[in-house]
């Protein structure tokens, strides 16, 4: 790896994308390369949250991955079918779109994006997932798929039968971003994180961060004028990359 925890680059909160749309084995991919020298047989998985990988702040986010000397593949595992950026702000049918939007839609663009991505001669993955990817995070690492895992702010996991079923069935180590409010991995999801995989527990290694005065989408999406806010997604950041620079 050609960057170390001491010299991160930080995360911004806006400029211009620099990464490039591709598709893989007829998925639609957004794809961030360092412009260092980077390790080949590594790469990234970003799975972003309902907004998607066109969202300008996911390809922000895996585009400064990727000034961390991470290769990074977004995947478009909603099918093109995202929530409009918009969405949260009217009347918009959310159980409608999530009842499209099940592991038999988004798991199979995954599954061809890493089989595609193996077949380069990419032998070992990491996953973030945000929200919504955070689901499909320890999906992969259920199957280990993934050698190491971060969620942020996950969602539609089932606590505790998942994270006990990520005990004993993965080897990816896990960084879990957690947050002060956060409906769908409260306080009580978060003790219990900490119950099962803490303290040296999990072999592979755990961590969790926590950032008070956060809400729910804090690492992707919030408002940068409240420090609190801000520093949660600068902090999110820091810690998944030096996650991923010990462990993957």
């Amino acid at each position: 790896m050609s960057l170390c925890k001491h010299c991160i680059q930080g995360v911004r909160h806006e400029g211009d994308s620099q990464g490039t749309f591709k598709t893989i084995d007829g998925v639609a991919c957004y794809v961030a390369t360092p412009t260092v020298d980077y390790p080949k047989d590594k790469v990234i998985l970003f799975l972003p949250d309902v907004f998607g990988i066109e969202l300008s702040n996911n390809q922000l986010l895996a585009d400064d991955f990727a000034r961390n000397g991470f290769k990074v593949v977004a995947i478009d595992y909603l099918n093109g079918d995202k929530i409009p950026p918009d969405a949260m702000n009217a009347s918009y049918d959310f159980m409608a779109w999530l009842s499209k939007h099940g592991a038999d839609k988004t798991r199979p663009p995954l599954d061809k994006v890493i089989a595609a991505l193996k077949a380069e001669g990419v032998t070992k993955f990491g996953a973030t997932g945000y929200c919504f990817g955070g689901r499909y995070t320890f999906d992969l690492a259920f199957d280990n798929v993934i050698q190491c895992a971060v969620v942020s702010h996950p969602s539609l996991l089932k606590v505790p039968d998942d994270l006990k079923t990520y005990f004993s069935k993965s080897q990816a180590p896990l960084l879990i971003n957690s947050c002060e409010v956060d409906q769908m991995f409260p306080a009580e999801a978060q003790t219990q994180a900490d119950e099962i995989f803490g303290d040296g527990k999990f072999a592979p290694g755990y961590k969790r961060e926590y950032f008070p005065g956060c809400t729910h989408g804090f690492a992707v999406r919030g408002d940068m004028s409240d420090p609190l806010i801000k520093a949660g997604k600068e902090g999110s950041f820091k810690a998944a990359v030096e996650f991923f620079l010990e462990h993957l």
